[in-house]
């Protein structure tokens, strides 16, 4: 008698990461939740659609780190190597192939998910402050080569003349940003219920028994490097479409898209949300940017004190980001216990 072969853990398995229990597991009402509070947005701040636009790009940014260090426990400064690289690819394919707005995201996304791939499958080995230096070098390279093909990029000076067509060939991209806030928006709902249903397929929840026990899922006949690399690349595709966004609605692309300094501030837009809920990621990137925008506005020779006191707020009275203290107050308002689910909640 031949013994089946042994597979990945699956929902059913014990050694499976536990879910929250449903009663508890509110989180499917986020993106529903997010596209509400987006369409009154636009309705009651319509002289900010452009701050908003850029908020909502930057939260599918932001989701896309989510998924590699929330769901799987890869520390990476490197995101920005695969959101710039979408940026350049769908504002080049804009200026000179074509300029439908949803082909360009497409393209983007595939642009992020190469690149991602590319370098995920050589760096991915690495663990700790050594995977963390890799993922930088890698994104000091991309944009190094961004710089040095001016020709294509516009170098330091930025790829610009990104002119897309109108969605669906009906709304245009108009000056005041109605229809690129209403389209990032439409884009950022999607891409949430999408990534949510990703960490909660069982190749999600692999990803998740990588990061409690890499050694159990090994045992149990899975490759825990190639959960890793498969989950780097498809947050390389989100964060390629969220570059892709950018250069639709903003009509240009700068070395700032693949910059160091970039990452840096998703990983501090996640952190202040909170990891491993996929709407921390939006929390957090709403919370940072408007503070961002409010703060320089009001004092602009001080505001990053002002940023640091705040980021230092929250983190030593929230722990576990601002997501984590509304579900604290949630559950002391329901009179219901705090049982998180490990590796984080979907």
């Amino acid at each position: 008698m031949t013994d089946a072969p042994p597979t990945a853990p699956t929902a059913t398995d014990p050694s499976a990461p536990r879910l929250a229990s449903p009663r508890r597991d509110l989180s499917w009402t986020a993106a529903p939740l997010v596209g509400l509070l987006g369409l009154a947005g636009f309705w009651v701040f319509p002289d900010d659609l452009g701050l908003m636009t850029r908020i909502a790009a930057a939260a599918l940014y932001v989701l896309s780190l989510d998924l590699v260090l929330g769901y799987c426990g890869i520390a990476t400064l490197g995101q920005a190597a695969m959101f710039g690289t979408g940026a350049y690819a769908a504002g080049i394919a804009a200026v000179h192939l074509v300029n439908d707005p949803l082909i360009l995201l497409a393209i983007g996304g595939v642009a992020g998910g190469a690149i991602a791939l590319a370098t995920g499958a050589l760096i991915l080995h690495a663990r700790g402050l050594t995977l963390l230096m890799l993922t930088i070098a890698v994104t000091q390279i991309v944009q190094e080569v961004a710089n040095k093909a001016r020709d294509w990029t516009g170098g330091s000076d930025g790829l610009s003349g990104i002119d897309p067509a109108p969605v669906f060939g009906l709304f245009r991209f108009d000056m005041v940003g109605r229809t690129s806030y209403l389209f990032a928006l439409a884009v950022l709902v999607v891409g949430m219920l999408v990534a949510r249903r990703i960490v909660r397929s069982p190749f999600g929840l692999a990803c998740r028994g990588v990061k409690e026990d890499p050694v159990r899922v090994a045992a149990l006949g899975g490759s825990p490097r190639a959960y890793l690399v498969t989950m780097y690349a498809v947050a390389g595709m989100f964060a390629g479409v969220a570059g892709a966004l950018t250069a639709v609605s903003s009509g240009i692309v700068g070395l700032d898209s693949v910059s160091f300094s970039w990452s840096a501030e998703a990983l501090v837009m996640l952190v202040l949300g909170g990891t491993g809920r996929l709407y921390g990621a939006v929390i957090g990137t709403v919370a940072f940017m408007a503070a961002h925008h409010i703060l320089a506005a009001t004092d602009p020779f001080h505001w990053m004190a002002f940023i640091g006191l705040f980021l230092m707020g929250v983190v030593l009275f929230l722990p576990g980001g601002i997501a984590a203290g509304l579900e604290r107050l949630r559950d002391r308002l329901t009179g219901t216990r705090n049982g998180s689910a490990p590796g984080g909640r979907a």
